[in-house]
């Protein structure tokens, strides 16, 4: 049991360490698109929460799928903020009358 341990935390150690040398290359032009690829991925992910969450029947794993849900939310309401402050800064100032 404790070698499975040991070979998710390498997993994950080396997810972590991949993603962020990825995210590092990526240029400036492309961070807008690359938040609206990961919006629709956290889409996904709240799709799944919502489909956990009406198959649950324990009080525990009630509480445990309704904090999946709201963490989903939040995940895919930031990163619209997020994309939509990026935008934001493209925006021309001046305004026509």
């Amino acid at each position: 049991m404790g070698s499975g341990l040991l070979v998710e935390t390498y997993v994950f150690v080396l997810a972590v360490f991949v993603g962020f040398q990825l995210i590092s290359k990526v240029p400036s032009v492309l961070h807008t698109p690359l938040m609206s690829a990961t919006n629709a991925i956290h889409g996904i992910v709240l799709v799944a929460a919502l489909t956990l969450a009406a198959s649950v029947r324990t009080p525990g794993g009630i509480w445990v799928a309704a904090g999946a849900v709201f963490l989903a939310t939040l995940n895919v309401v930031g990163g619209f903020v997020v994309t939509d402050r990026i935008l934001g800064m493209f925006r021309s100032t001046k305004r026509s009358e």
